[in-house]
C-alpha cells in the first residue's frame, strides 16, 4: 500500500473482500515460535487492505455491538505472557505491508530502510535455533546446547527461545473489532454506494506523553554503562507479582522532560539544578480561572455552526459524543433552558469546544483576550456541581468534556482534577456491570478509554496519584460504534484514530515500564533485544493502520491533521525507545565505538529531528495536547542540544541535515515557538526560560570548543 497525504484510495467491491481481509490479518499477525518469556502485549491494529474512504457507524455497526460484552484482557495484561520477539521472516513479510513507496521516499522512511539496509533495524535470522546473544549480535549461532560456542567464549548466559507465541486476549480483540468494523463498512459502502474521502481535516492531539526521558538514577554508580530498563531479575522475570499491567504507566518512572536536565552535558546547559517536580508545584500554585465565578451570559445565535465544528474538528479525537442521538440531547437541553440537567451541560461543553476549534491553536490568540468558547464553558461550569453528586454515565461524560476544554486552555492540573472525578464515577459504575444501562454501554467504554489515555499522558510528565481506573481495564470493551437514529445524524462517528491512539498509548506505556521504570537496571547489552522488540511493535502499529490513517514518511508537512499527529507520535515513540543510547554516549563517549550503540543513536536523533524540523506542524494537535506536546518538544530539543556538544553524536546529527547551520535553525525555531506558549501556563513559561538559557550556554560552549 502506498500511503498518501489525503488518504484517498480505490474501493474494491469484490464479494470475497471480507475473506481477503481475514486472510491478510492472519498472515500479518502470524507469530512463529520465539523463546523470550518477557510479557509484552502487542498493540497491533488491523491492516486495511481495501482503502475504505469514509467511516460511518450508526446502522452499519449496530450488528457489531455486543451489549453484554466483557473480555478476558482488553489490550493485554501482565498476566498474559507475550514473547519478547517475533521471527525475522515475519518481520520481513510485514515490512512490505503498506510501504511500497516510490524510490524518492526510501531515504526518509525508517521502515523502508529496514528492508534495504541489512541489519539496520532488525537482525536477519541466522539460524532457526539461534540463541539470544547471537541474535542480538547478528552472529551465526551453532545451536549447541546448553551453550553455543559464542556464549561459551563470552561467558554469557545462553538462552534459546521456546515455541508458543500467542496474541494476548486484548490484541486479538482489537483485531477482531477492527476486522468487524471494516467488513461492515465494506458491505455498507458496496451495498449503499457510499463514497468520498475521510476528510479528516481536524485539529488533533500532539505527540507528547511519555516522550520525555529520564536522567536521575539512569546510570549505575561508578560510571558503568547501565541504564534503567527492565526488572532487576533480568529478562523473563516480569511476572504476576507486579500489580499493574505492563501496558500502563509505572507509578515510579523518570520520563518527565526536566529529568533530561540531570543528564551529562545537558546539565551544564542550565545555571542551577531543577527539581523535576517544579512543574507540578507551579501548576498547583496557579491562580484559578476568575471568569468561572461570573454570571454566565450565553449567546445561542450561532449554535449550529459550533455544533458542526465540534463534530468536524473535535469529536474525531475524543469520539465521546453520539452524533446520532445529539438532537435528542439538544431538545432536552433547550426545554430546560440550558439551566439544568446533564444534557444541558453536555450541549454547552460541545458548543465551547466547537467554537474553540474554529480559532485554531490557542497560542495564536491575543494575550488577555477571552479564549473562544469560554462563555459556554462558564455556563456549563455552573451546572457541574449538580453533576458532581450524580453517578450516571452522562455525569461522567460532563466531567470528561469539561476536562477536554481545560486541556485546550492549557490547564493540565485542573483537567486532572476533573478526570479523577470521571474515574471515580466510572469505577462505581463498572463495579457492577448492571449499573450501566445497555444503551449507554458504548458511551461508558469511550469515556473510560479517554480517561485512561489522558491520565497516562499526565502521569508521563507529572508525579500525580493514580486514580485506580486502570484496574477495570480487563472488564471494559473497545468501542465499536454508536447507535441511534441515522436520520438525525449531525456528524460522523470516527473510530479508527481513537483505536489507533489506544494501541499507541499502550505501547508508550510499555516503553516506560520496560526501559524507564526506576525499579530495575540493566546494561545496554541487555537493552538490545528489548529495544528491537519495542521498535518492531511500533513498526507493526504503523503497518496495521487503515489506509486513510497511514502517513507517508516524506520530509514535508502533511495537509491532513490526523496523519500529521500520527506521524509525530510515531517518531516520538521511536525517540524514547532509543534514547538510553544517547545517555550512554553522553556519559562515556567511547560507547559510540560499539556499532550497535552508534546505530541506535542515529535512529534516536533522526526521530528527534523529524519531530522538530517543522515545528508548526504540532499545531495540528493543540486542541487537546498543547501542554503535553510542548514538554515533548522541550525534551527532544534538550536531547539535540546535548548531542551537539558530543563529538561523536554531533557527527551523526550533521549526517541527518543538509547543512550544519540547519540544527541551529531548528533549535532557534523551537525556542521561539515555546516562548509563544509561555503566556499559557507557568510550567511552560519556565520551560521557555530553560530552553533560552540552554541555547545561550550551548552556543558559548561550542564557541569555546570549536
Amino acid at each position: 500500500m502506498s500511503p498518501s497525504s489525503n488518504g484517498d484510495s480505490p474501493l474494491s467491491a469484490t464479494g470475497t473482500m471480507t475473506a481477503t481481509i481475514s486472510a491478510n490479518i492472519m498472515r500479518q499477525f502470524a507469530m512463529p515460535s520465539r523463546d523470550f518469556s518477557l510479557e509484552i502485549p502487542s498493540p497491533q491494529l488491523l491492516a486495511s487492505t481495501n482503502g475504505v474512504n469514509a467511516l460511518k457507524s450508526p446502522t452499519s455497526l449496530k450488528s457489531a455491538r455486543t451489549p453484554s460484552f466483557s473480555r478476558e484482557g482488553i489490550l493485554g495484561s501482565a498476566q498474559k505472557a507475550r514473547d519478547l520477539s517475533q521471527s525475522s521472516e515475519n518481520r520481513q513479510d510485514n515490512g512490505t505491508n503498506g510501504l511500497n513507496k516510490t524510490s524518492s521516499d526510501e531515504g526518509s522512511n525508517p521502515l523502508k530502510r529496514r528492508n534495504t539496509d541489512a541489519g539496520l533495524d532488525y537482525p536477519r535470522r541466522r539460524a532457526t535455533i539461534a540463541c539470544e546473544v547471537c541474535r542480538s549480535r547478528k552472529s551465526r549461532c551453532d545451536g549447541t546446547k546448553p551453550k553455543c560456542k559464542l556464549c561459551t567464549e563470552l561467558g554469557a548466559e545462553c538462552v534459546y527461545r521456546e515455541p508458543g507465541i500467542k496474541l494476548d486476549a486484548g490484541d486479538k480483540l482489537i483485531l477482531e473489532r477492527l476486522n468487524r468494523i471494516e467488513s461492515l463498512l465494506q458491505m455498507n459502502m458496496v451495498g449503499g454506494g457510499h463514497s468520498g474521502g475521510m476528510a479528516m481535516s481536524h485539529d488533533s492531539p500532539n505527540m507528547s506523553n511519555g516522550t520525555a526521558l529520564s536522567g536521575d538514577n539512569m546510570m549505575m554508580p561508578g560510571g558503568a554503562n547501565f541504564v534503567s530498563i527492565i526488572p532487576s531479575g533480568g529478562l523473563g522475570t516480569w511476572s504476576a507479582a507486579h500489580n499493574n499491567s505492563i501496558s500502563t504507566m509505572p507509578k515510579v518512572h523518570t520520563n518527565a522532560a526536566l529529568h533530561l536536565l540531570q543528564w551529562p552535558m545537558i546539565r551544564d546547559l542550565v545555571s542551577r539544578p531543577y527539581d523535576p517536580q517544579i512543574l507540578l508545584q507551579l501548576e498547583m500554585a496557579r491562580e484559578p480561572l476568575h471568569s468561572l465565578t461570573k454570571t454566565p451570559c450565553v449567546d445561542l445565535s450561532n449554535t449550529n455552526a459550533y455544533i458542526e465544528a465540534y463534530f468536524d474538528h473535535v469529536n474525531v479525537w475524543y469520539a465521546c459524543v453520539n452524533p446520532y442521538t445529539w438532537r435528542s440531547h439538544y431538545r432536552i437541553a433547550l426545554s430546560n433552558g440550558f439551566r439544568e440537567g446533564p444534557e444541558s451541560c453536555i450541549v454547552l461543553l460541545v458548543l465551547s469546544l466547537g467554537q474553540a476549534s474554529l480559532r485554531g491553536s490557542i497560542s495564536n490568540i491575543v494575550p488577555h483576550e477571552d479564549p473562544p468558547g469560554l462563555q459556554y464553558f462558564t455556563a456549563a461550569w455552573a451546572l457541574l456541581p449538580g453533576m458532581m453528586t450524580s453517578n450516571s454515565v452522562l455525569a461522567a461524560q460532563c466531567h470528561l468534556l469539561a476536562a477536554a476544554y481545560l486541556f485546550y486552555l492549557v490547564r493540565p492540573l485542573e483537567a486532572w482534577n476533573l478526570l479523577c472525578t470521571t474515574s471515580t464515577k466510572l469505577q462505581l459504575l463498572l463495579m457492577a456491570p448492571s449499573r450501566v444501562p445497555a444503551d449507554q454501554r458504548e458511551l461508558s467504554e469511550r469515556i473510560y478509554w479517554n480517561a485512561l489515555l489522558f491520565e497516562s499522558d499526565l502521569l508521563a510528565e507529572l508525579d500525580l496519584p493514580h486514580s485506580g481506573v486502570v484496574a477495570f481495564e480487563e472488564n471494559v470493551g473497545l468501542p465499536c460504534g454508536f447507535e441511534g437514529d441515522e436520520q438525525e445524524s449531525v456528524g460522523r462517528d470516527d473510530l479508527w484514530y481513537f483505536l489507533a491512539e489506544i494501541a499507541l498509548r499502550r505501547l508508550l506505556n510499555r516503553v516506560s515500564q520496560l526501559i524507564y521504570s526506576k525499579d530495575s537496571m540493566a546494561s545496554t547489552t541487555s537493552l538490545e533485544p528489548v529495544v528491537a522488540e519495542l521498535d518492531f511493535q511500533l513498526t507493526q502499529w504503523y503497518e496495521s493502520l487503515p489506509l486513510p490513517l497511514q502517513f507517508p514518511f516524506t520530509r514535508t508537512m502533511l495537509p491532513d491533521p490526523v496523519q500529521t499527529v500520527l506521524r509525530l507520535r510515531f517518531f516520538a515513540c521511536r525517540t524514547i525507545i532509543y534514547r538510553p543510547y544517547i545517555l550512554a554516549v553522553l556519559d562515556r563517549e567511547e560507547a559510540v565505538l560499539d556499532p550497535s550503540v552508534r546505530d541506535s543513536c542515529h535512529k534516536c536523533l533522526e526521530a528527534s529531528i523529524r519531530q522538530l524540523e517543522h515545528i508548526t506542524a504540532h499545531h495540528a494537535g493543540h486542541m487537546p495536547y498543547l501542554w503535553q506536546g510542548a514538554l515533548s518538544i522541550v525534551s527532544q530539543t534538550l536531547l539535540v542540544m546535548g548531542a551537539t556538544m558530543s563529538p561523536s553524536l554531533s557527527n551523526i546529527l550533521w549526517s541527518l541535515v543538509p547543512h550544519r547551520e540547519t540544527i541551529d535553525q531548528i533549535i532557534n525555531s523551537v525556542v521561539v515557538e515555546i516562548e509563544r506558549y509561555s503566556v499559557l501556563s507557568p510550567s511552560l513559561s519556565l520551560s521557555a526560560e530553560i530552553l533560552k538559557e540552554a541555547e545561550v550556554r550551548r552556543r558559548a560552549f561550542l564557541s569555546m570548543n570549536g
